[in-house]
């Protein structure tokens, strides 16, 4: 008695703990692990890269401006600009300059890498939105896998407390003198059983917890716990969508089947690049010059530097055309390469889409079977109870050993756990198809 008194008061307590623990909902999880993902974050930065890559071939329109200061010493023979006679003399040269340019022509080629950077950056926050369901989608699988090691954890204490009113009233059946003292021990064992298949129950719920908790990247997983629905979706026929209407919306708004659509349209555009350094292209520059020298020597008169620098400032405007006649075969290349890369990613989004649609039609005919199993676990449970009822009421009247009602009693729990099991199993098959629909995910 004192065993079954501790074994208790340690449920109990476990239950208090449970309840003193923060409670977590689904979109509580889901909203947490997108903040603190680190795939996510990476994705995230992606998408900041590509905005910044948008944002450079977007300024290439606009004119450059450089600046430059040059200084010499020359030592050596020159022409006397007095005698005419070369003479060993060294003097020092300074020179500045300020120039601009812009580009007006070079066969659209800004303009198709504008077009580029925005498709890169499209197919960035797809790639961002992908890895956010599919984190998602993990997230409310352990979640249900919790709920259902909860669900099974009720089964055992129930079994358990159902036990233990057997054992006390054979028990006391036996010290009347009315049952053998062999159906105590029998009626016992089970009990024994039961509370070890609890325990088991309890061990596996705590691994559920953590693992959630660590893809969570919780600091502290020990204080971690979700809070249950109040009510859960019904699992009605209903719900398992026909492939081909699944197919229809995920093929359209799927962020893995746009990812691939964005990148194939980039590379038609990496085409047009590639054949713009086959057309000449016209820049538009202005230039300012200017600089002093100064004559090292005590017979020699420098100019004044005023005097240089009013007289020395050069001023230039025009117009660059460059016009390629040949590249060592570079553009050709570059072009081939250009088409290859478009048939490459033409392949990948067929395949992406021959992906998707086999993964739809697995993920259907799974939801069936898991549907049809539900179905029956259900049928099993009824009849199950109503066996153990029977059961039970024979074992009161002392028509059946202890080992037969274990046995009534053992059928029906793994009847209730198998029933635990279809459920969220069916429950969840649904829920991966509303992923293929981009469907929000909820319980």
């Amino acid at each position: 008695m004192i065993k079954h008194l501790s074994f208790t008061l340690i449920t109990l307590g476990w239950c208090v703990a449970g309840a003193a623990q923060q409670k977590w909902s689904l979109a509580d999880c889901m909203q947490h692990a997108i903040e603190h993902n680190i795939e996510i974050k990476q994705q995230e930065l992606n998408v900041q890269n590509s905005e910044i890559a948008l944002l450079s071939s977007r300024n290439k329109r606009l004119p450059d401006l450089n600046a430059g200061v040059g200084q010499s010493v020359n030592f050596g023979r020159s022409p006397s600009m007095a005698t005419g006679i070369y003479e060993q003399n060294a003097s020092a040269g300074t020179s500045f300059s300020i120039s601009s340019s812009v580009p007006l022509y070079n066969g659209l080629r800004i303009t198709h890498e504008i077009k580029s950077n925005e498709l890169n950056l499209h197919a960035a926050v797809e790639g961002l939105h992908q890895a956010k369901e599919n984190l998602m989608l993990n997230v409310a699988a352990f979640y249900l896998e919790i709920l259902f090691k909860k669900e099974l954890l009720k089964v055992g204490q129930e079994q358990c407390a159902l036990t233990e009113k057997q054992v006390a009233r054979t028990a006391a059946i036996a010290e009347e003198g009315k049952a053998p003292l062999s159906q105590v021990y029998d009626i016992k064992a089970q009990l024994a059983r039961d509370q070890l298949s609890l325990t088991n129950a309890q061990n596996e719920l705590a691994q559920s917890l953590l693992n959630l908790s660590l893809l969570l990247n919780l600091s502290d997983p020990s204080s971690f716990d979700i809070l249950e629905p109040e009510q859960m979706a019904s699992l009605e026929i209903a719900y398992i969508q026909h492939p081909e209407s699944v197919y229809e919306e995920a093929v359209e708004h799927k962020p893995l089947i746009r990812e691939a659509a964005y990148k194939l349209q980039n590379s038609e555009v990496g085409i047009l690049i590639a054949k713009s350094y086959f057309l000449p292209s016209v820049n538009f520059g202005v230039s300012y010059n200017n600089g002093f020298n100064y004559l090292f020597g005590s017979d020699v008169n420098n100019t004044s530097l005023s005097s240089q620098i009013s007289n020395n400032q050069r001023q230039a405007i025009g117009f660059n055309i460059n016009i390629p006649i040949f590249s060592r075969f570079q553009n050709r290349n570059q072009l081939k390469s250009a088409q290859l890369n478009r048939d490459s990613h033409a392949l990948a989004l067929d395949n992406a889409k021959i992906n998707l649609n086999k993964e739809i039609q697995q993920a259907y005919r799974s939801a069936l079977s898991a549907q049809a199993r539900y179905a029956a676990t259900e049928t099993a449970c009824i009849a199950s109870a109503e066996a153990f009822v029977y059961a039970q009421e024979r074992y009161q009247l002392q028509m059946i050993s202890a080992y037969e009602y274990s046995e009534a009693q053992t059928k029906l729990f793994s009847s209730r756990s198998e029933q635990v099991q279809a459920k969220y199993d069916f429950l969840f098959r649904v829920k991966i198809l509303d992923f293929y629909r981009v469907v929000e995910i909820t319980l």
